[in-house]
């Protein structure tokens, strides 16, 4: 299915070895163009003898139909599972037998895939992706196992309170927009998804004019052009896609509490931020490291761990979308501490708007940011991974050379002035599961939305 890829141990044990580190400014990325149109970005490496292809469109989830959430997720679970003459036995039994890594994965606004070979084996591995994308088969039977093995994952996962607690916090904050519906649909849902609706999904989202690629690896400019039009050529040129309005993020006044008999809470807190275009980007990237990226460093890893014991760990993460910007976070407590963590976790926001941030913090993150991102550009897949994020973000093909003037330029004024305006502990919506006590909330039933039901 989409998410599980089969790669022998014999093919790891080979290929480990040879992943390769590089500056981030060594790296030559190469722009290909096909004869049919295709356009890939490129990094060049003989020295090892895979290839790596990762590739997005443009589309995912939010073009789920009412009532059928779920179905992009359901497309990527199935598009290895049979394509062309083979049936699903039969086409991960070649993955297996050429040791060949293929995955596909839905997102909100993205549908995207991945391809990881041998050099030798490229020719067939290229053929496969090319049957999957174009040429898949949806078999009734097929399709009704697969969506059992969606639905027995789904309901496990709705067990768990993270699980849970994100759901419902997008569900509340995105009311009746498309970014509230979860990726993964309900058993509901996933229910009334037709083959006929898998087939359109494919029809009319993976188109050339939504695709993006990177391309890492043992092949060359020249020879990788004519594959591009193997894979990607027979796609269809060009579909509208409905345009969905700007969402109002809705603030949660008080915490929601969803009951759940566990020992700790799990809490999911957030609000209002920046897209990845915004001017204030980096900044605000900047700032969120230091209030609560991941990793011991953090102010709020520092009050709510290390100088408190109340949670093992505590993050926060910025959460762009093409019309809207979160900054959003979460921490696990015992019940009867979860009035004190979030406590603190709002007047961390509070001091960080109100007193801002100090240039030594400012230095430090600088000094992280930079110096852990080519732990990012250590292998090819890792590499065709951010060449088709780069992509996808519009951040121009000389990226990689600007990324550190970009940290870099980043002011304390302008990093302070990021944070008084946009942290508001006042604006954080916060949605609790477990059995929280001392705190002032919304109580709302057991089944919550786009759950099991």
């Amino acid at each position: 299915m989409g998410r599980v890829y089969r790669t022998s141990k014999i093919f790891l044990a080979l290929i480990l070895p040879l992943f390769y580190s590089l500056p981030s400014n060594a790296i030559d990325i190469r722009e290909v163009k096909s004869k049919m149109g295709v356009t890939a970005w490129l990094v060049e490496n003989q020295n090892t003898p895979v290839i790596s292809v990762a590739f997005t469109f443009r589309s995912g989830s939010i073009s789920d139909p009412v009532g059928k959430e779920g179905r992009a997720s359901f497309v990527a679970a199935m598009l290895d599972q049979g394509a062309g003459d083979l049936d699903a036995e039969s086409f991960q039994a070649r993955l297996e037998d050429l040791s060949i890594s293929l995955r596909f994965n839905a997102g909100i606004e993205s549908f995207s895939g991945t391809l990881y070979t041998l050099k030798k084996n490229s020719s067939e591995a290229f053929n496969l992706l090319s049957l999957a994308l174009t040429k898949p088969r949806f078999e009734k039977k097929t399709v009704r196992r697969v969506r059992e093995q969606i639905i027995a994952r789904l309901k496990s996962n709705l067990e768990r309170p993270e699980v849970i607690a994100s759901r419902a916090w997008y569900n509340n904050v995105f009311k009746n927009h498309a970014y509230g519906r979860p990726v993964g649909g309900s058993v509901g849902s996933l229910t009334k998804v037709s083959v006929q609706d898998l087939r359109q999904f494919v029809l009319e989202k993976l188109t050339k004019d939504k695709l993006i690629i990177g391309v890492s690896g043992s092949i060359s400019a020249s020879e990788l052009s004519p594959q591009l039009d193997k894979i990607f050529g027979i796609l269809p040129v060009f579909r509208k896609e409905k345009e969905f309005p700007k969402p109002n993020l809705l603030t949660i006044e008080k915490p929601i509490v969803i009951k759940r008999d566990v020992p700790q809470s799990t809490v999911i807190f957030g609000q209002l931020a920046v897209q990845r275009n915004h001017p204030d980007w980096y900044a605000t990237y900047i700032m969120n490291r230091i209030l609560g990226g991941r990793g011991f460093s953090s102010r709020l890893m520092e009050e709510i761990r290390e100088k408190r014991g109340l949670a093992y760990g505590v993050s926060s993460w910025l959460r762009p979308f093409e019309k809207i910007g979160l900054i959003t976070g979460n921490v696990a407590t015992k019940n009867s501490r979860v009035n004190e963590s979030l406590k603190i976790i709002k007047d961390e926001w509070r001091k960080a708007a109100v007193l801002g941030f100090s240039n030594k913090e400012l230095e430090n993150a600088k000094k992280y940011i930079n110096g852990s991102f080519p732990l990012t550009l250590t292998s090819t897949r890792k590499i065709a991974g951010v060449l088709a994020n780069i992509q996808y973000n519009r951040l121009g093909i000389n990226y990689l050379t600007r990324r550190r003037f970009l940290i870099n330029s980043v002011t304390i004024d302008h990093l302070n002035r990021v944070a008084k305006r946009i942290l508001s502990p006042s604006l954080l919506s916060i949605v609790i599961v477990g059995e929280p006590t001392n705190l002032s909330s919304i109580e709302v039933p057991m089944k919550t939305p786009y759950g099991s039901n």
